[in-house]
């Protein structure tokens, strides 16, 4: 159980560090979501969102073999592991598009 537990550990850490040029590439959003949908986002949709991608990464790795013996190993990783990591971490809060916000000024 323990050596499983270090395997997940280690498979959503790669993941993790994966992101870093995701969150350099995100398209800039020009959303301005009220409150409450920062909110349900913070506590329903981040959550489910994180946990998508844990079981999603765990998923790749596990039929890692199989994609790369069909060819399609790209493909079932940018499905199964950025596009997930993009929902999850390289989203504003309460947006619904996927991108980052570059300026913030204080009016806003």
């Amino acid at each position: 159980m323990i050596k499983r537990g270090k395997s997940l550990t280690v498979v959503l850490l790669a993941g993790v560090l994966a992101l870093g040029p995701i969150a350099a590439t995100a398209k800039s959003v020009e959303e301005k979501p009220s409150g409450f949908e920062m909110i349900t986002d913070l506590v329903i949709a981040r959550p489910l969102g994180i946990a998508l991608f844990a079981v999603s990464t765990t998923t790749y790795v596990a039929t890692l073999p199989f994609s790369l013996a069909g060819g399609n190993a790209g493909e079932a990783g940018k499905t199964l592991v950025i596009e997930p990591a993009k929902e999850a971490f390289v989203r504003c809060l309460g947006c619904r598009r996927i991108g980052r916000k570059e300026k913030i000024t204080e009016g806003d």
